[in-house]
């Protein structure tokens, strides 16, 4: 874990995606130009917010966001959202 980051010992999958549904939806569904992230399969979910998180993929907001979590959280993120329809 980098300078500056915390990661609470178990938080919930709520609390791990509260940041992703102001832009995405609650459901991961999108909005206007923001894409969906619910059904996006888990190696793509990973792959983009490693992405963001080392800075080989840019997104002002979405770097930010990126960097609070560890691979582990990002894999059950990737679950979370992979088996929404």
């Amino acid at each position: 874990m980098g300078a500056g980051q915390t990661h609470a010992a178990n938080p919930s999958m709520e609390a791990m995606t509260r940041s992703c549904a102001g832009c995405h939806g609650s459901e991961g569904q999108g909005f206007g130009t923001i894409p969906p992230i619910r059904g996006l399969e888990k190696h793509r979910f990973i792959e983009a917010m490693q992405g963001f998180r080392n800075g080989t993929r840019t997104a002002t907001v979405m770097n930010r966001i990126a960097r609070g979590f560890s691979d582990a959280e990002l894999v059950q993120m990737a679950d979370f959202f992979s088996d929404k329809p």
